[in-house]
């Protein structure tokens, strides 16, 4: 069974008091004690985002551990990357992410990773580099769109109500055929992908949600039924 749930924000990194969504990526595995692997690559490998992740998954009986593209842990990153259960991608810069995933072969190995069952999984630049396009802010001082691996089909903007600009950037480029129609989400929402169908959106925050973003004429929104983890 092939996963990747996207994040639009929240988990250990934005939210290091509530790790409701950071336990439902691990309940994924369907294993107790399931090795978790982050990928900081989008954040130039930052010490202290490394750090924030093993502080916050040692609490929560699994394996962490991490990959750096700057340090590599073993010539056959293949073999590493296919031994986890999950990978846990890290927010940043989309575009950096992607150069250097392609250089060093991860677009491939990764996609190898998600045919064999390892859960896919991650934050903002982590949520938009599975799906064809998105929305980022990796050029500079505004959005653009861009291009990424195609795992899941069509477009991702994460950080959807948290950001002003983000909703009429992303409706703007759908209208204007710059990026194809697709999901967005708040932060504090995961949008769980079984193959390439939504399963589940949950979210750790009451009020946040994730949307259909649809281009039939103009474009619109269609709310999804999203599952508060909390009580």
């Amino acid at each position: 069974m092939r996963q990747i749930i996207a994040l639009g924000g929240g988990g250990f990194s934005m939210e290091p008091e509530n790790p409701l969504l950071d336990l439902y990526i691990l309940k994924q595995a369907s294993k107790s004690n399931p090795s978790v692997c982050f990928l900081p690559t989008a954040s130039g490998d930052a010490e202290n985002y490394i750090a924030n992740f093993y502080h916050s998954f040692h609490q929560h009986g699994c394996k962490p551990s991490h990959l750096s593209l700057f340090r590599p842990p073993t010539r056959d990153l293949e073999d590493f990357i296919l031994s986890k259960d999950i990978m846990y991608v890290g927010g940043g810069n989309t575009k950096n992410l992607l150069i250097l995933w392609k250089e060093w072969g991860l677009d491939r190995i990764l996609k190898k990773a998600w045919d064999e069952g390892v859960v896919l999984a991650g934050i903002s630049a982590g949520s938009i580099c599975w799906f064809e396009e998105g929305v980022t802010d990796s050029f500079g001082d505004q959005l653009e769109p861009i291009k990424a691996l195609g795992f899941l089909k069509g477009s991702n903007c994460p950080h959807y109500d948290e950001e002003a600009e983000r909703r009429p950037a992303y409706h703007h480029f759908i209208e204007t055929n710059q990026l194809k129609p697709g999901i967005a989400a708040d932060d504090g929402v995961a949008t769980h992908f079984v193959e390439q169908e939504i399963v589940k959106v949950v979210s750790s925050r009451p009020n946040a949600k994730a949307y259909q973003i649809l281009h039939e004429g103009t474009v619109r929104e269609r709310t999804l039924e999203t599952v508060f983890l909390g009580e």
